[in-house]
Protein backbone atom coordinates (compact mmCIF):
# COMPACT_ATOMS: atom_id res chain seq x y z
CA UNK A 1 0.00 0.00 0.00
CA UNK A 2 2.82 2.48 1.00
CA UNK A 3 4.64 1.15 -2.26
CA UNK A 4 1.40 1.77 -4.22
CA UNK A 5 0.71 5.54 -2.91
CA UNK A 6 4.26 6.19 -3.18
CA UNK A 7 4.53 6.12 -6.99
CA UNK A 8 1.48 7.98 -7.01
CA UNK A 9 3.19 10.83 -6.02
CA UNK A 10 6.00 10.39 -8.47
CA UNK A 11 6.84 12.95 -11.18
CA UNK A 12 6.00 12.66 -14.26
CA UNK A 13 9.75 10.79 -14.64
CA UNK A 14 9.56 7.31 -14.88
CA UNK A 15 7.13 4.66 -14.16
CA UNK A 16 4.01 5.60 -11.85
CA UNK A 17 0.85 4.03 -11.53
CA UNK A 18 -2.13 6.05 -11.64
CA UNK A 19 -5.27 4.06 -12.07
CA UNK A 20 -7.30 3.49 -8.91
CA UNK A 21 -6.72 0.80 -6.20
CA UNK A 22 -8.03 -2.45 -6.84
CA UNK A 23 -7.64 -5.30 -4.15
CA UNK A 24 -5.24 -7.02 -4.33
CA UNK A 25 -2.98 -5.29 -6.25
CA UNK A 26 -0.01 -4.56 -3.22
CA UNK A 27 1.40 -7.89 -4.27
CA UNK A 28 1.47 -7.67 -7.80
CA UNK A 29 2.83 -4.45 -7.59
CA UNK A 30 5.73 -5.69 -6.00
CA UNK A 31 9.55 -3.89 -6.25
CA UNK A 32 10.80 -6.43 -8.89
CA UNK A 33 7.41 -6.34 -11.08
CA UNK A 34 7.76 -2.66 -11.08
CA UNK A 35 11.62 -2.63 -11.78
CA UNK A 36 10.96 -5.07 -14.62
CA UNK A 37 7.88 -3.26 -16.14
CA UNK A 38 9.83 0.37 -16.11
CA UNK A 39 12.92 -1.41 -17.63
CA UNK A 40 10.88 -2.54 -20.15
CA UNK A 41 9.15 0.92 -20.93
CA UNK A 42 12.65 2.26 -20.73
CA UNK A 43 14.07 -0.26 -23.43
CA UNK A 44 11.18 -0.57 -25.72
CA UNK A 45 7.92 1.91 -25.25
CA UNK A 46 9.30 4.50 -27.72
CA UNK A 47 9.46 2.11 -30.41
CA UNK A 48 5.72 1.46 -30.11
CA UNK A 49 4.51 4.46 -32.09
CA UNK A 50 7.57 4.35 -34.34
CA UNK A 51 6.18 0.79 -35.48
CA UNK A 52 2.43 2.33 -35.79
CA UNK A 53 3.60 4.81 -37.47
CA UNK A 54 4.73 2.10 -40.40
CA UNK A 55 1.74 0.86 -40.40
CA UNK A 56 -0.16 4.03 -41.58
CA UNK A 57 2.87 4.55 -44.40
CA UNK A 58 2.57 1.00 -45.62
CA UNK A 59 -1.99 1.51 -45.27
CA UNK A 60 -1.51 4.96 -47.05
CA UNK A 61 0.60 3.03 -50.33
CA UNK A 62 -2.37 0.64 -50.62
CA UNK A 63 -4.98 3.42 -50.39
CA UNK A 64 -3.14 4.98 -53.38
CA UNK A 65 -3.26 1.74 -55.35
CA UNK A 66 -0.71 -0.45 -53.95
CA UNK A 67 -1.55 -4.61 -53.24
CA UNK A 68 0.36 -6.33 -50.74
CA UNK A 69 2.80 -8.63 -51.56
CA UNK A 70 5.72 -10.59 -50.32
CA UNK A 71 8.50 -8.87 -49.78
CA UNK A 72 11.38 -8.83 -52.28
CA UNK A 73 14.38 -8.15 -50.03
CA UNK A 74 13.76 -11.10 -47.46
CA UNK A 75 13.48 -12.88 -50.79
CA UNK A 76 16.36 -14.69 -48.98
CA UNK A 77 14.88 -15.59 -45.78
CA UNK A 78 12.28 -17.40 -47.77
CA UNK A 79 13.96 -19.40 -49.87
CA UNK A 80 16.70 -20.26 -46.90
CA UNK A 81 16.94 -23.40 -45.24
CA UNK A 82 16.17 -22.75 -41.70
CA UNK A 83 14.62 -24.14 -38.57
CA UNK A 84 13.17 -22.34 -35.05
CA UNK A 85 15.01 -23.39 -32.23
CA UNK A 86 12.25 -25.98 -30.77
CA UNK A 87 8.63 -26.64 -29.48
CA UNK A 88 9.00 -27.80 -25.52
CA UNK A 89 7.30 -30.86 -24.38
CA UNK A 90 4.20 -29.57 -22.94
CA UNK A 91 3.06 -27.83 -26.30
CA UNK A 92 4.02 -30.42 -29.19
CA UNK A 93 0.27 -31.24 -28.68
CA UNK A 94 -2.23 -28.94 -29.26
CA UNK A 95 -5.06 -30.50 -31.02
CA UNK A 96 -7.15 -28.55 -29.03
CA UNK A 97 -7.12 -25.08 -27.00
CA UNK A 98 -9.70 -23.14 -25.33
CA UNK A 99 -9.85 -19.40 -25.37
CA UNK A 100 -11.51 -16.79 -22.82
CA UNK A 101 -11.00 -13.99 -20.76
CA UNK A 102 -9.17 -13.88 -17.13
CA UNK A 103 -12.32 -13.37 -15.25
CA UNK A 104 -11.63 -15.83 -12.54
CA UNK A 105 -14.48 -18.73 -12.85
CA UNK A 106 -13.77 -18.83 -16.62
CA UNK A 107 -9.98 -19.25 -16.00
CA UNK A 108 -10.69 -22.14 -13.39
CA UNK A 109 -13.11 -23.85 -15.96
CA UNK A 110 -11.53 -23.28 -19.32
CA UNK A 111 -8.16 -25.08 -17.48
CA UNK A 112 -10.51 -27.84 -16.33
CA UNK A 113 -11.74 -28.38 -20.09
CA UNK A 114 -10.95 -30.99 -22.11
CA UNK A 115 -8.17 -29.90 -24.10
CA UNK A 116 -4.78 -29.20 -24.62
CA UNK A 117 -4.11 -25.86 -23.35
CA UNK A 118 -5.85 -22.78 -22.27
CA UNK A 119 -5.27 -19.40 -24.31
CA UNK A 120 -6.05 -16.81 -21.42
CA UNK A 121 -7.05 -13.54 -23.29
CA UNK A 122 -6.51 -10.05 -22.15
CA UNK A 123 -7.06 -9.03 -25.77
CA UNK A 124 -10.08 -9.23 -28.04
CA UNK A 125 -12.62 -10.92 -25.18
CA UNK A 126 -11.51 -8.91 -22.59
CA UNK A 127 -13.09 -4.90 -22.42
CA UNK A 128 -9.51 -4.05 -20.44
CA UNK A 129 -10.67 -2.02 -17.55
CA UNK A 130 -8.03 -1.09 -15.04
CA UNK A 131 -10.12 -3.48 -12.40
CA UNK A 132 -10.06 -6.22 -14.74
CA UNK A 133 -6.19 -6.29 -16.18
CA UNK A 134 -5.16 -6.06 -12.66
CA UNK A 135 -7.45 -9.11 -11.40
CA UNK A 136 -6.84 -11.11 -14.81
CA UNK A 137 -3.14 -10.96 -13.88
CA UNK A 138 -4.09 -11.99 -10.06
CA UNK A 139 -6.28 -14.89 -11.72
CA UNK A 140 -3.71 -15.87 -13.91
CA UNK A 141 -0.94 -16.32 -10.80
CA UNK A 142 -3.07 -17.95 -8.21
CA UNK A 143 -4.05 -20.62 -11.55
CA UNK A 144 -0.32 -21.27 -12.05
CA UNK A 145 0.52 -21.30 -8.25
CA UNK A 146 -2.56 -24.25 -8.32
CA UNK A 147 -4.78 -22.47 -5.71
CA UNK A 148 -7.11 -20.63 -7.61
CA UNK A 149 -10.80 -21.02 -6.52
CA UNK A 150 -13.92 -19.50 -7.35
CA UNK A 151 -17.45 -19.32 -5.15
CA UNK A 152 -20.39 -17.88 -7.11
CA UNK A 153 -21.94 -15.33 -4.61
CA UNK A 154 -25.61 -16.19 -6.05
CA UNK A 155 -25.75 -19.97 -6.62
CA UNK A 156 -22.96 -20.80 -3.72
CA UNK A 157 -21.48 -22.70 -6.59
CA UNK A 158 -17.70 -23.50 -5.64
CA UNK A 159 -15.04 -24.04 -8.34
CA UNK A 160 -11.45 -25.11 -8.30
CA UNK A 161 -8.64 -26.44 -10.38
CA UNK A 162 -8.43 -30.25 -11.04
CA UNK A 163 -4.98 -32.14 -10.82
CA UNK A 164 -4.39 -31.84 -14.54
CA UNK A 165 -5.58 -28.85 -15.75
CA UNK A 166 -4.22 -27.54 -19.78
CA UNK A 167 -1.48 -25.61 -20.65
CA UNK A 168 -1.75 -21.74 -20.00
CA UNK A 169 -0.82 -19.03 -22.08
CA UNK A 170 -0.77 -15.84 -22.22
CA UNK A 171 -2.07 -13.59 -24.91
CA UNK A 172 -1.47 -10.37 -24.57
CA UNK A 173 -2.72 -7.38 -25.99
CA UNK A 174 -1.87 -5.73 -29.23
CA UNK A 175 0.39 -3.11 -30.09
CA UNK A 176 -2.17 -0.75 -31.15
CA UNK A 177 -3.65 -0.61 -27.27
CA UNK A 178 -2.32 1.57 -24.54
CA UNK A 179 -2.34 1.43 -20.46
CA UNK A 180 -3.38 4.97 -19.23
CA UNK A 181 -3.75 3.68 -15.90
CA UNK A 182 0.73 3.24 -16.31
CA UNK A 183 2.37 5.99 -17.09
CA UNK A 184 5.84 6.14 -17.91
CA UNK A 185 7.51 9.53 -18.13
CA UNK A 186 3.92 10.82 -18.36
CA UNK A 187 2.64 8.90 -21.06
CA UNK A 188 0.08 5.99 -21.25
CA UNK A 189 2.72 2.74 -21.77
CA UNK A 190 1.84 -0.01 -24.00
CA UNK A 191 -0.46 -2.40 -23.24
CA UNK A 192 1.24 -5.29 -24.36
CA UNK A 193 4.06 -4.35 -21.83
CA UNK A 194 2.11 -4.10 -19.13
CA UNK A 195 0.73 -7.60 -19.68
CA UNK A 196 3.93 -9.45 -20.50
CA UNK A 197 6.08 -8.07 -17.80
CA UNK A 198 3.16 -8.82 -14.72
CA UNK A 199 2.47 -12.21 -15.87
CA UNK A 200 6.31 -13.38 -16.62
CA UNK A 201 7.46 -11.68 -13.63
CA UNK A 202 5.25 -13.56 -11.54
CA UNK A 203 4.89 -16.73 -12.94
CA UNK A 204 8.15 -17.49 -14.73
CA UNK A 205 9.73 -19.21 -11.81
CA UNK A 206 6.17 -21.77 -11.30
CA UNK A 207 6.16 -22.61 -14.26
CA UNK A 208 9.38 -23.96 -15.06
CA UNK A 209 9.48 -25.69 -11.71
CA UNK A 210 6.29 -27.70 -13.30
CA UNK A 211 8.22 -28.14 -16.59
CA UNK A 212 6.27 -25.73 -18.32
CA UNK A 213 7.28 -21.90 -19.18
CA UNK A 214 6.27 -18.18 -19.59
CA UNK A 215 4.20 -18.96 -23.00
CA UNK A 216 2.55 -15.94 -25.04
CA UNK A 217 0.12 -15.33 -27.94
CA UNK A 218 1.02 -12.54 -29.80
CA UNK A 219 -1.90 -10.51 -31.94
CA UNK A 220 -2.25 -8.35 -34.16
CA UNK A 221 1.17 -8.27 -35.79
CA UNK A 222 1.50 -6.71 -39.22
CA UNK A 223 5.21 -7.19 -39.84
CA UNK A 224 8.52 -8.73 -39.52
CA UNK A 225 10.22 -5.80 -37.98
CA UNK A 226 6.94 -5.84 -35.15
CA UNK A 227 8.02 -9.38 -34.89
CA UNK A 228 11.92 -8.37 -34.30
CA UNK A 229 10.58 -6.06 -31.79
CA UNK A 230 9.07 -8.19 -29.47
CA UNK A 231 12.55 -10.87 -30.10
CA UNK A 232 14.40 -8.15 -28.78
CA UNK A 233 11.93 -7.64 -25.99
CA UNK A 234 12.17 -11.40 -24.65
CA UNK A 235 15.84 -11.27 -25.18
CA UNK A 236 16.03 -8.39 -23.23
CA UNK A 237 13.92 -10.60 -20.17
CA UNK A 238 15.52 -13.47 -20.87
CA UNK A 239 19.06 -12.15 -20.21
CA UNK A 240 18.28 -9.86 -17.29
CA UNK A 241 16.25 -12.83 -15.53
CA UNK A 242 19.42 -15.24 -16.04
CA UNK A 243 17.48 -17.58 -18.26
CA UNK A 244 18.75 -19.54 -21.24
CA UNK A 245 18.01 -17.80 -24.78
CA UNK A 246 14.66 -19.29 -25.71
CA UNK A 247 13.22 -20.46 -22.23
CA UNK A 248 9.90 -17.97 -23.64
CA UNK A 249 7.88 -18.86 -26.19
CA UNK A 250 5.47 -17.59 -28.00
CA UNK A 251 2.49 -18.15 -30.46
CA UNK A 252 1.77 -15.34 -33.19
CA UNK A 253 -1.70 -14.66 -34.49
CA UNK A 254 -1.81 -14.32 -37.75
CA UNK A 255 -4.56 -11.97 -38.38
CA UNK A 256 -3.87 -9.55 -40.41
CA UNK A 257 -3.67 -9.33 -44.37
CA UNK A 258 0.02 -7.94 -44.46
CA UNK A 259 1.17 -10.46 -41.89
CA UNK A 260 0.58 -13.09 -43.97
CA UNK A 261 2.72 -12.33 -46.88
CA UNK A 262 5.70 -12.27 -43.98
CA UNK A 263 4.93 -15.02 -42.04
CA UNK A 264 8.28 -16.70 -42.98
CA UNK A 265 9.88 -13.26 -41.56
CA UNK A 266 8.05 -13.55 -38.63
CA UNK A 267 9.00 -16.79 -37.63
CA UNK A 268 12.36 -15.64 -38.43
CA UNK A 269 12.53 -12.95 -36.31
CA UNK A 270 11.33 -14.58 -33.03
CA UNK A 271 13.30 -18.27 -34.19
CA UNK A 272 14.50 -18.74 -30.72
CA UNK A 273 11.18 -18.37 -29.07
CA UNK A 274 8.25 -18.46 -31.48
CA UNK A 275 6.48 -22.52 -31.37
CA UNK A 276 3.25 -21.78 -33.57
CA UNK A 277 1.53 -19.44 -35.76
CA UNK A 278 -2.43 -19.08 -35.63
CA UNK A 279 -5.36 -18.80 -38.05
CA UNK A 280 -7.15 -15.63 -36.32
CA UNK A 281 -9.62 -16.03 -39.04
CA UNK A 282 -12.22 -13.80 -38.10
CA UNK A 283 -9.69 -10.91 -37.57
CA UNK A 284 -8.31 -11.28 -40.13
CA UNK A 285 -11.33 -10.86 -42.54
CA UNK A 286 -11.34 -7.88 -40.57
CA UNK A 287 -8.42 -6.70 -41.65
CA UNK A 288 -9.05 -7.80 -45.31
CA UNK A 289 -11.91 -5.52 -45.44
CA UNK A 290 -9.54 -2.48 -43.47
CA UNK A 291 -6.46 -3.22 -45.52
CA UNK A 292 -8.11 -2.85 -48.98
CA UNK A 293 -10.72 -0.58 -47.95
CA UNK A 294 -10.13 2.00 -51.14
CA UNK A 295 -10.23 -0.97 -53.45
CA UNK A 296 -13.79 -0.87 -55.00
CA UNK A 297 -12.93 -4.62 -56.60
CA UNK A 298 -12.29 -6.27 -53.12
CA UNK A 299 -15.49 -5.52 -51.60
CA UNK A 300 -16.93 -8.67 -49.04
CA UNK A 301 -20.42 -9.77 -49.11
CA UNK A 302 -22.71 -10.62 -46.17
CA UNK A 303 -20.09 -11.76 -43.26
CA UNK A 304 -22.31 -15.03 -43.27
CA UNK A 305 -20.74 -15.93 -46.67
CA UNK A 306 -17.18 -15.55 -45.92
CA UNK A 307 -16.25 -19.29 -44.86
CA UNK A 308 -12.94 -21.14 -44.44
CA UNK A 309 -13.30 -22.80 -47.84
CA UNK A 310 -13.68 -19.58 -49.64
CA UNK A 311 -10.84 -18.97 -52.04
CA UNK A 312 -9.02 -16.33 -50.30
CA UNK A 313 -9.10 -17.76 -46.98
CA UNK A 314 -8.24 -21.52 -47.78
CA UNK A 315 -5.23 -20.36 -49.37
CA UNK A 316 -4.60 -18.52 -46.27
CA UNK A 317 -4.89 -21.01 -44.06
CA UNK A 318 -2.64 -23.58 -46.85
CA UNK A 319 -0.28 -20.99 -46.44
CA UNK A 320 0.30 -20.72 -42.76
CA UNK A 321 0.78 -24.46 -42.50
CA UNK A 322 3.32 -25.35 -45.39
CA UNK A 323 5.36 -22.21 -44.07
CA UNK A 324 5.42 -23.17 -40.25
CA UNK A 325 5.56 -26.92 -41.06
CA UNK A 326 8.74 -25.99 -43.37
CA UNK A 327 10.10 -24.10 -40.24
CA UNK A 328 9.73 -27.02 -37.77
CA UNK A 329 6.54 -24.36 -35.99
CA UNK A 330 2.74 -25.79 -35.67
CA UNK A 331 0.00 -24.62 -37.32
CA UNK A 332 -3.38 -23.26 -34.99
CA UNK A 333 -6.45 -23.39 -36.74
CA UNK A 334 -9.12 -20.90 -36.28
CA UNK A 335 -12.23 -20.69 -33.72
CA UNK A 336 -15.40 -22.29 -33.34
CA UNK A 337 -17.04 -19.88 -31.65
CA UNK A 338 -20.48 -21.77 -31.46
CA UNK A 339 -22.15 -22.01 -27.70
CA UNK A 340 -24.06 -25.68 -27.43
CA UNK A 341 -27.77 -25.52 -27.67
CA UNK A 342 -30.46 -26.10 -24.84
CA UNK A 343 -33.19 -28.14 -27.25
CA UNK A 344 -31.27 -31.54 -29.04
CA UNK A 345 -32.22 -30.99 -32.46
CA UNK A 346 -30.54 -27.35 -32.49
CA UNK A 347 -27.48 -28.51 -30.72
CA UNK A 348 -27.01 -31.63 -33.04
CA UNK A 349 -26.97 -29.10 -35.99
CA UNK A 350 -24.07 -26.93 -33.75
CA UNK A 351 -21.98 -29.93 -34.02
CA UNK A 352 -22.65 -31.16 -36.94
CA UNK A 353 -21.04 -27.43 -37.90
CA UNK A 354 -18.31 -27.89 -35.78
CA UNK A 355 -17.15 -31.09 -37.05
CA UNK A 356 -17.57 -29.36 -40.71
CA UNK A 357 -15.05 -26.88 -39.75
CA UNK A 358 -12.77 -28.66 -37.93
CA UNK A 359 -12.73 -31.45 -40.24
CA UNK A 360 -11.50 -28.91 -43.28
CA UNK A 361 -8.55 -27.41 -40.35
CA UNK A 362 -7.59 -31.18 -39.61
CA UNK A 363 -7.70 -32.20 -43.58
CA UNK A 364 -5.43 -29.19 -44.72
CA UNK A 365 -2.77 -30.21 -42.14
CA UNK A 366 -3.61 -27.73 -38.99
CA UNK A 367 -1.83 -29.18 -35.73
CA UNK A 368 -4.96 -27.81 -33.80
CA UNK A 369 -8.19 -25.24 -33.21
CA UNK A 370 -9.68 -23.23 -31.01
CA UNK A 371 -13.16 -23.70 -29.48
CA UNK A 372 -14.90 -20.70 -27.46
CA UNK A 373 -16.93 -23.31 -25.12
CA UNK A 374 -16.21 -26.61 -23.38
CA UNK A 375 -18.89 -28.02 -24.36
CA UNK A 376 -17.37 -27.79 -28.07
CA UNK A 377 -14.41 -29.39 -26.66
CA UNK A 378 -15.19 -33.25 -27.24
CA UNK A 379 -16.60 -32.83 -30.94
CA UNK A 380 -13.28 -30.71 -31.65
CA UNK A 381 -11.04 -34.20 -30.66
CA UNK A 382 -12.73 -36.55 -31.89
CA UNK A 383 -11.90 -34.78 -35.47
CA UNK A 384 -8.26 -34.16 -34.28
CA UNK A 385 -7.51 -37.44 -32.97
CA UNK A 386 -8.54 -39.37 -35.64
CA UNK A 387 -6.19 -37.65 -38.07
CA UNK A 388 -3.64 -37.16 -35.60
CA UNK A 389 -3.63 -40.25 -33.77
CA UNK A 390 -2.12 -41.97 -30.83
CA UNK A 391 1.41 -42.11 -32.90
CA UNK A 392 1.74 -38.32 -33.55
CA UNK A 393 1.45 -35.33 -31.70
CA UNK A 394 0.49 -32.95 -34.34
CA UNK A 395 0.63 -32.95 -38.40
CA UNK A 396 3.92 -31.67 -38.57
CA UNK A 397 5.25 -34.43 -40.71
CA UNK A 398 2.27 -32.68 -43.09
CA UNK A 399 4.32 -30.36 -45.50
CA UNK A 400 2.32 -29.80 -47.97
CA UNK A 401 5.47 -29.40 -50.47
CA UNK A 402 3.30 -30.87 -53.53
CA UNK A 403 1.14 -28.18 -53.58
CA UNK A 404 1.64 -25.43 -56.42
CA UNK A 405 2.81 -21.87 -54.67
CA UNK A 406 0.49 -20.04 -53.04
CA UNK A 407 0.43 -16.80 -54.73
CA UNK A 408 -0.15 -13.13 -53.98
CA UNK A 409 -3.43 -12.63 -56.28
CA UNK A 410 -4.61 -15.89 -54.15
CA UNK A 411 -4.48 -14.43 -51.17
CA UNK A 412 -6.26 -11.19 -52.53
CA UNK A 413 -8.92 -12.73 -54.68
CA UNK A 414 -12.59 -11.51 -53.12
CA UNK A 415 -15.19 -13.88 -52.75
CA UNK A 416 -18.46 -14.30 -54.39
CA UNK A 417 -21.36 -13.74 -52.70
CA UNK A 418 -24.82 -11.84 -51.74
CA UNK A 419 -25.08 -8.31 -49.65
CA UNK A 420 -28.33 -9.03 -48.28
CA UNK A 421 -30.86 -6.32 -46.35
CA UNK A 422 -30.85 -9.44 -43.71
CA UNK A 423 -27.49 -9.45 -43.28
CA UNK A 424 -26.74 -6.24 -42.93
CA UNK A 425 -29.53 -5.85 -40.06
CA UNK A 426 -28.18 -8.24 -38.51
CA UNK A 427 -24.35 -7.02 -38.53
CA UNK A 428 -26.14 -3.69 -36.83
CA UNK A 429 -27.78 -5.98 -34.20
CA UNK A 430 -24.71 -7.88 -33.48
CA UNK A 431 -22.49 -4.73 -33.42
CA UNK A 432 -25.01 -2.82 -30.98
CA UNK A 433 -24.81 -5.71 -28.34
CA UNK A 434 -21.32 -6.17 -28.49
CA UNK A 435 -20.51 -2.60 -27.92
CA UNK A 436 -22.72 -2.49 -25.35
CA UNK A 437 -21.73 -5.24 -23.50
CA UNK A 438 -17.85 -4.14 -24.04
CA UNK A 439 -18.26 -0.63 -22.59
CA UNK A 440 -19.56 -1.88 -19.99
CA UNK A 441 -16.79 -4.29 -19.20
CA UNK A 442 -17.73 -7.40 -21.16
CA UNK A 443 -15.73 -8.26 -24.01
CA UNK A 444 -17.10 -12.09 -24.60
CA UNK A 445 -20.41 -11.83 -25.02
CA UNK A 446 -23.10 -14.56 -26.01
CA UNK A 447 -24.86 -13.34 -29.14
CA UNK A 448 -27.51 -15.41 -30.94
CA UNK A 449 -25.68 -18.54 -30.41
CA UNK A 450 -22.56 -17.22 -30.71
CA UNK A 451 -19.73 -16.57 -28.31
CA UNK A 452 -18.70 -13.27 -29.88
CA UNK A 453 -15.61 -11.42 -29.21
CA UNK A 454 -14.44 -7.59 -31.03
CA UNK A 455 -13.65 -9.46 -34.22
CA UNK A 456 -17.32 -9.59 -34.97
CA UNK A 457 -18.42 -6.59 -34.55
CA UNK A 458 -15.68 -5.30 -36.18
CA UNK A 459 -16.37 -6.85 -39.53
CA UNK A 460 -19.60 -6.31 -38.64
CA UNK A 461 -19.25 -2.80 -38.43
CA UNK A 462 -16.44 -2.71 -41.22
CA UNK A 463 -18.21 -4.16 -43.92
CA UNK A 464 -21.26 -1.67 -43.60
CA UNK A 465 -18.79 0.93 -43.80
CA UNK A 466 -17.35 -0.43 -47.11
CA UNK A 467 -20.53 -0.92 -48.79
CA UNK A 468 -21.41 2.63 -48.37
CA UNK A 469 -17.89 3.96 -49.19
CA UNK A 470 -18.07 2.51 -52.71
CA UNK A 471 -21.85 2.73 -53.18
CA UNK A 472 -22.40 -0.59 -53.21
CA UNK A 473 -26.65 -1.67 -53.37
CA UNK A 474 -28.24 -4.88 -51.54
CA UNK A 475 -29.84 -7.84 -53.70
CA UNK A 476 -32.86 -6.28 -53.23
CA UNK A 477 -31.87 -3.16 -54.86
CA UNK A 478 -31.36 -0.76 -52.41
CA UNK A 479 -28.36 1.33 -52.44
CA UNK A 480 -26.05 1.13 -49.15
CA UNK A 481 -25.95 5.24 -47.99
CA UNK A 482 -25.14 6.64 -44.70
CA UNK A 483 -28.97 7.30 -44.23
CA UNK A 484 -30.13 3.54 -45.04
CA UNK A 485 -27.52 2.93 -42.20
CA UNK A 486 -29.19 5.23 -40.18
CA UNK A 487 -32.25 4.51 -40.50
CA UNK A 488 -31.87 1.00 -39.79
CA UNK A 489 -29.57 1.62 -36.80
CA UNK A 490 -33.06 3.16 -35.54
CA UNK A 491 -34.81 0.13 -36.24
CA UNK A 492 -32.42 -2.31 -35.32
CA UNK A 493 -32.00 -0.68 -31.81
CA UNK A 494 -35.34 -0.60 -31.61
CA UNK A 495 -35.30 -4.68 -31.90
CA UNK A 496 -32.57 -5.17 -29.39
CA UNK A 497 -35.05 -3.16 -26.19
CA UNK A 498 -37.60 -6.11 -27.57
CA UNK A 499 -35.53 -8.35 -27.66
CA UNK A 500 -33.41 -8.21 -24.41
CA UNK A 501 -36.50 -6.33 -22.17
CA UNK A 502 -37.28 -2.52 -21.18
CA UNK A 503 -35.88 -2.95 -18.10
CA UNK A 504 -32.05 -4.26 -19.19
CA UNK A 505 -32.19 -1.80 -22.22
CA UNK A 506 -33.07 1.24 -19.87
CA UNK A 507 -30.53 -0.17 -17.53
CA UNK A 508 -27.78 -0.86 -20.22
CA UNK A 509 -25.51 1.83 -22.32
CA UNK A 510 -27.42 0.43 -25.41
CA UNK A 511 -28.12 4.37 -26.79
CA UNK A 512 -24.32 5.47 -26.33
CA UNK A 513 -23.19 1.87 -27.84
CA UNK A 514 -25.61 3.61 -31.00
CA UNK A 515 -23.84 6.37 -30.78
CA UNK A 516 -20.38 5.11 -31.66
CA UNK A 517 -21.75 2.50 -34.05
CA UNK A 518 -23.11 4.86 -36.05
CA UNK A 519 -19.59 7.31 -35.30
CA UNK A 520 -17.59 4.53 -36.62
CA UNK A 521 -19.55 3.30 -39.29
CA UNK A 522 -20.72 6.53 -41.19
CA UNK A 523 -17.39 8.49 -40.68
CA UNK A 524 -15.19 8.78 -43.87
CA UNK A 525 -12.05 7.40 -42.75
CA UNK A 526 -12.51 3.71 -41.45
CA UNK A 527 -11.86 3.95 -37.47
CA UNK A 528 -8.42 1.34 -37.48
CA UNK A 529 -10.29 -0.17 -33.86
CA UNK A 530 -13.74 0.31 -32.37
CA UNK A 531 -12.16 -0.30 -29.00
CA UNK A 532 -9.98 2.55 -29.24
CA UNK A 533 -13.08 4.69 -29.17
CA UNK A 534 -14.33 2.44 -26.63
CA UNK A 535 -11.41 2.60 -24.20
CA UNK A 536 -12.39 6.23 -24.07
CA UNK A 537 -15.58 5.35 -23.21
CA UNK A 538 -14.72 2.69 -21.07
CA UNK A 539 -11.67 4.45 -19.20
CA UNK A 540 -13.93 7.83 -18.64
CA UNK A 541 -15.64 6.56 -15.47
CA UNK A 542 -12.76 5.07 -13.53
Amino acid sequence: MAEHRLMQQQSKAGLAIVGHEVTGQESLFSEGAVSLLEALCREFAAEVPVLLGDRKQRQARIDSGALPDFLPHTQAIRDGDWQIRGIPADLLDRRVEITGPVERKMVINALNAKVKVFMADFEDSLAPSWQKVVEGQINLRDAVRGDIEYTAPQSGKHYKLDPDPAVLVCRVRGLHLQEKHVEFNGLAIPGALFDFALYFYHNYRQLLAKGSGPYFYLPKLESHLEARWWAKVFAFVEDRFCLQSGTIKCTCLIETLPAVFEMDEILYELRSNIVALNCGRWDYIFSYIKTLKQHPDRVLPDRQAVTMDTPFLSAYSRLLIKTCHKRGALAMGGMAAFIPAKDAGQNEAVLERVRKDKELEARNGHDGTWVAHPGLADTAMAIFNRYIGDEHCNQLHITRDVDAPILASELLRPCEGERTETGMRLNIRIALQYIEAWIQGNGCVPIYGLMEDAATAEISRASIWQWIQHGKSLSNGKLVTKTLFKDMLVEELAKVKEEVGGDRFTHGKFTQAAVLLEQITVSDELVDFLTLPGYEILTAKQ
